[in-house]
């Protein structure tokens, strides 16, 4: 017998937790899908959690962690096999028949997609794609659709070394703009879908922060938060793309930050949406917010 408001949830980390987080304080239960018996589960298990361990791309596991489940989230790290597992969840949730909602986490690019654009990062084109097939499945689906993440590298642990060691953001987004939206606040737009999903099935929300800024708009932000000068520095593409391998990010991972670069530089992220207050009835917090609650952490 299905569980009224049981939410699936894949994955201990990002996202995910953060959504845990949100629908812990409203009591809803959750089941985490973990691909690891590890501390991230036992701590999810001590905080109220129930913990399986499955795989995304392994149709025996999801129908397992489907077993009483009312409501699903679908999420994930940047992969290759993003369209897998869309494919995989897709085929046995239709199969299962008893999803009262399958909340999907897209990207913003797809908005701006088509079936033949090549100008985006393969990770971007997999979004696409898995959107096509959850539409297809004909599943009660709602696409949450964020831009770029305040809590991306970009914007935290690379921009808290260059300020720490210089004062400056370091990024090669030339006059582009962007309007980085925090986990926090894209947690709280799926966890409210999660709770409530009848009226929002259907629907794509597009997610952003509440101002869309040219990067010495962004620095200016940041010196506001850490009250200390922060400036941009405009790096030449080839020279920053150089330096992602030493970062250790897979071949994939990488192909996307550097598409994710270039499209900053074409103001391919030059954009708003009310998503976020639309949904939750809260704006969506600001960059200087973001970094003022983390003064810490930038200034080290």
């Amino acid at each position: 017998m299905v569980a009224n408001n049981l939410v699936l949830v894949p994955g201990a980390g990002g996202v995910g937790r953060a959504v845990f987080e949100h629908l812990r304080a409203q009591d809803v239960p959750v089941r985490f899908m973990v691909r690891r018996d590890d501390e991230r589960a036992a701590e999810l298990r001590a905080l109220g959690a129930e913990v399986v361990i499955g795989d995304l791309t392994r149709p025996e596991t999801v129908a397992a962690a489907l077993q009483g489940v009312a409501r699903m989230y679908f999420g994930m790290r940047v992969s290759p096999d993003h369209l897998l597992a869309a494919t995989v969840v897709a085929s046995v949730a239709k199969e299962y028949g008893k999803l009262e909602a399958l909340v999907d986490l897209s990207q913003m690019t797809v908005s701006q997609m088509t079936a033949t654009s090549t100008e985006e990062s393969h990770q971007q084109r997999l979004h696409w794609l898995a959107e096509q097939v959850l539409d297809w499945s004909g599943l009660p689906v709602v696409h949450i659709r964020p831009t770029a993440f305040l809590d991306t590298p970009l914007f935290t642990t690379m921009a808290a070394r260059s300020i720490q060691e210089n004062g400056t953001i370091a990024l090669p987004f030339g006059t582009g703009h962007t309007s980085p939206v925090a986990v926090d606040d894209v947690a709280r737009v799926i966890a409210t879908v999660l709770r409530d999903p009848a009226p929002h099935i259907g629907q794509v929300y597009e997610l952003t922060g509440p101002r869309s800024v040219d990067m010495t708009e962004l620095a200016a932000e940041f010196s506001r938060a850490l009250d200390r000068p922060v400036s941009y520095v405009d790096m030449p593409p080839e020279r920053w793309e150089a330096y992602l391998p030493k970062l250790g990010m897979p071949p994939h991972l990488e192909q996307h930050v550097a598409a994710m670069a270039r499209l900053h530089r074409d103001d391919r992220y030059n954009r708003t949406a009310d998503g976020v207050e639309r949904v939750t009835g809260i704006p969506a917090q600001s960059i200087e917010a973001f970094v003022s609650a983390r003064k810490d952490f930038y200034l080290g």
